[in-house]
């Protein structure tokens, strides 16, 4: 099978809904030995911050929700992996969920892309301090996913804030969660055995130009 994942063990971290799940499912699609699955059973940071900067709360408790849902929990986890990745004889591999808001500014949403930013250079030194593990991460752009359709609805007119956020898309509609999991399970198998360090942007084009549609 292309790119297959036959006697590999994978860990999918926030796999409960959305991109997380597509990539659990994915990976036993294509014959990994074990998956296992984590996940925190609440809203996603985007939307607790939404909520708490409704509720009036601080800057920084925005922050901090945001920090520890993006960027924090991914540390500990590469942290206590990498004693086990070192010792594995089966392609050792991070795949780390980054955003194209770490690589472009988006207005409203300094501490989202702050740590997705974050998240693109850690994946840069994990990939140079554990090699020949290898760490590369993976940046969606508008996915259909339940964050982003939190995030339409919670605008006056869902369909206007859709098309504000698709329309510098040179692919004209929502990526879908199965077009992110792929890329992300290449990235984990043999396949890309001499890739490591690259952050991957699955946006449909809208960074390729700095154009918007009519």
């Amino acid at each position: 099978m292309l790119d297959s994942l036959g006697g590999k063990t994978a860990l999918v971290t926030g796999s409960g809904q959305g991109i997380g799940r597509a990539i659990a499912v994915e990976m036993a699609r294509r014959g990994a030995s074990a998956v296992a699955v984590a996940d925190r059973n609440a809203q996603t940071a985007v939307l607790t911050a939404e909520s708490a900067r409704a509720a009036g709360a601080k800057s920084e408790e925005v922050w901090d929700a945001v920090y520890k849902v993006n960027l924090e929990a991914a540390w500990p986890t590469t942290k206590f992996a990498a004693p086990y990745l070192r010792r594995s004889p089966h392609g050792p591999a991070i795949v780390n969920a980054a955003s194209v808001s770490g690589l472009v500014g988006f207005p409203d949403s300094p501490a989202y892309g702050v740590t997705k930013a974050g998240v693109i250079h850690l994946t840069k030194v994990t990939a140079v301090d554990l090699a020949p593990v290898r760490c590369n991460c993976f940046c969606p752009g508008v996915i259909d996913t339940p964050l982003a359709r939190g995030h339409f609805a919670a605008g006056e007119d869902r369909g206007a804030r859709e098309r504000e956020l698709t329309a510098p898309q040179l692919v004209d509609r929502l990526g879908c969660p199965e077009e992110v999991a792929r890329p992300a399970c290449f990235l984990a198998s043999d396949s890309a055995a001499f890739i490591t360090g690259a952050a991957y942007v699955i946006d449909g084009g809208a960074l390729a130009w700095r154009g918007v549609k009519g």
